[in-house]
C-alpha cells in the first residue's frame, strides 16, 4: 500500500475514533463499513475491521474480525436502513469524515 493510502487509512481510523470515542456499537458496523466502502478498498476495509475488533476487546461487547466480516457479508445484498445510515453518517461527519462525493466532470 502506498504511503498516501496508508496515511488515508490512518486518518480514517482517527476519524472513527473521534466519531465513536467509546467504540463502535455492534449495530453500526454494517452501515459504517458500507459507507466507508465508497472510499476504501477491500483490503483497507479488512484492516479497519481488524482495528475495530481489536478496540472492541476493551468494551463490554467484544467482537472478532471474523464476526464483523460475517455481518458485512450477510448484509451485502441488504441495504442499511435509513435510520442506520443517518446515525452513522452523523457520527462520521462529527469526526470530520468527508461524506460528500467529489464532483465528477
Amino acid at each position: 500500500m502506498g504511503e498516501l493510502r496508508s496515511n488515508f487509512l490512518t486518518r480514517t481510523v482517527e476519524w472513527l475514533r473521534a466519531g465513536y470515542p467509546s467504540g463502535v456499537p455492534r449495530q453500526d458496523y454494517v452501515a459504517l463499513l458500507g459507507l466507508l466502502r465508497r472510499k476504501l478498498t477491500d483490503t483497507e476495509i479488512h484492516k479497519i475491521a481488524q482495528d475495530l475488533a481489536d478496540e472492541s476487546q476493551r468494551t463490554a461487547d467484544p467482537i472478532s474480525t471474523t464476526d464483523i466480516e460475517a455481518m458485512i457479508n450477510d448484509a451485502v445484498l441488504q441495504p442499511a436502513s435509513a435510520e442506520d445510515v443517518a446515525r452513522v453518517s452523523a457520527r462520521l461527519a462529527a469526526g470530520g469524515w468527508p461524506l460528500a462525493d467529489p464532483p465528477t466532470d
